[in-house]
């Protein structure tokens, strides 16, 4: 466990030297660990494709001619829409 109370699995990959040669120059540059940069590169990753998820959903809904005869109809009766 970690002070903030999240389990923490250690995961093992594989990259490209030169890769690894430039994270490690990056990582002497901002000082902060290897595990910082990599854990932001991954999150950051994943936040990128759960963001294609919903551009290719919203794609897909607003195709639909139905679904977006619904969504006027609910919009001319009053109902509320959020954004995210």
């Amino acid at each position: 466990m970690t002070g903030s109370n999240k389990t923490v699995e250690k995961v093992t990959f594989n990259i490209p030297s030169e890769l690894k040669k430039d994270v490690v120059k990056l990582k002497e540059e901002l000082k902060v660990s290897l595990n910082t940069i990599y854990k932001n590169a991954i999150t950051e990753y994943v936040k990128r494709q759960e963001l294609k998820k919903w551009e290719q959903g919203a794609s897909k809904a607003s195709q639909n001619k139905e679904y977006m005869s619904e969504c006027k109809n609910m919009a001319d009766s009053g109902v509320n829409f959020y954004e995210y």
